[in-house]
């Protein structure tokens, strides 16, 4: 895995340190950061690489590589934390379209990741799971993706989910068509699908919707990431630029949500309410 400080060498020619931008994030540091309470699934839109690359006059790749950096952490945190499912967005089907110089390079970062990260997954007790199309992704990275599941497959400590090739409209998409054949072939009728047929459905049907959705870069929308399993999640949008991200953000995101829902419980109302005051 590249480190922090071989990210920019060999383009400035010079030795390179960790670079933050503590200004902007520490901007998302609420007073009082308390324990992760009733969060259990986090999911993390982990964006800003290339405006981060480009503040600093280097190469989108040099974002996405720190980038690679701040998940690691954020594993780390997450499972340091007590949560037990985090769900990073890592590529989505609309991330096809970017340049293929770019996308070649985030799939050799992917491989990268791959063959240097599952020791370090299964030394901390983290299972590694994924979501999305990947008969679009290449073979030797499909054949990556299985080998370590299936390594982290007894880890019960935390569960990263990483989205891949995948979009949230093209998951329920294609609920919709297994449900439709099983009608077709009299499996099922279509007065029975309901939403707990449809949720079964879905990928990793198993895993609880995620009770908060962090999106990193100021950026306030979803992108197509889990559409279904939000509806009710609460939403939590941070100035901080994606390879800047750490533990301190995310204790600052799980205190937000914390504190908003114990203050829901002295007020009263329900979940709908949280969410009108987190984003609106």
């Amino acid at each position: 895995m590249t480190s922090t400080a071989d990210i920019t060498a060999d383009i400035k020619g010079q030795p390179q340190t960790e670079i933050r931008d503590p200004d902007r994030c520490d901007a998302s540091i609420g007073p009082g950061a308390g324990g992760p309470g009733a969060v259990r699934h986090l999911g993390l839109i982990m964006d800003g690489n290339g405006r981060w690359a480009r503040a600093r006059g280097l190469p989108r790749s040099a974002g996405h590589r720190q980038g690679v950096e701040a998940l690691r952490r954020s594993v780390a945190a997450a499972a340091g934390l007590g949560l037990r499912y985090l769900t990073v967005y890592g590529f989505s089907t609309e991330n096809w379209r970017r340049p293929a110089e770019e996308v070649q390079h985030l799939m050799a970062l992917l491989r990268r990741f791959l063959g240097s990260e599952v020791a370090s997954l299964v030394n901390q007790g983290v299972r590694l799971r994924t979501l999305g199309d990947h008969a679009r992704l290449p073979r030797d990275i499909v054949r990556l993706l299985s080998e370590a599941e299936d390594a982290t497959a007894a880890q019960g400590r935390l569960d990263l989910i990483v989205a891949l090739s995948y979009g949230g409209r093209q998951e329920i998409l294609a609920a919709a068509q297994r449900l439709a054949a099983a009608a077709l072939e009299d499996e099922l009728a279509p007065e029975q699908i309901d939403e707990r047929r449809f949720r079964a459905a879905l990928q990793l049907p198993d895993v609880p919707d995620p009770d908060l959705i962090v999106r990193t870069s100021g950026e306030q929308r979803l992108s197509n990431f889990l559409l279904w399993q939000a509806a009710h999640s609460d939403l939590v949008f941070v100035d901080c630029l994606w390879p800047d991200f750490g533990e301190r953000q995310m204790v600052a995101a799980l205190d937000d949500h914390r504190r908003r829902h114990a203050a829901q419980g002295r007020e009263g109302g329900g979940l709908e309410r949280s969410l009108r005051k987190s984003v609106g």
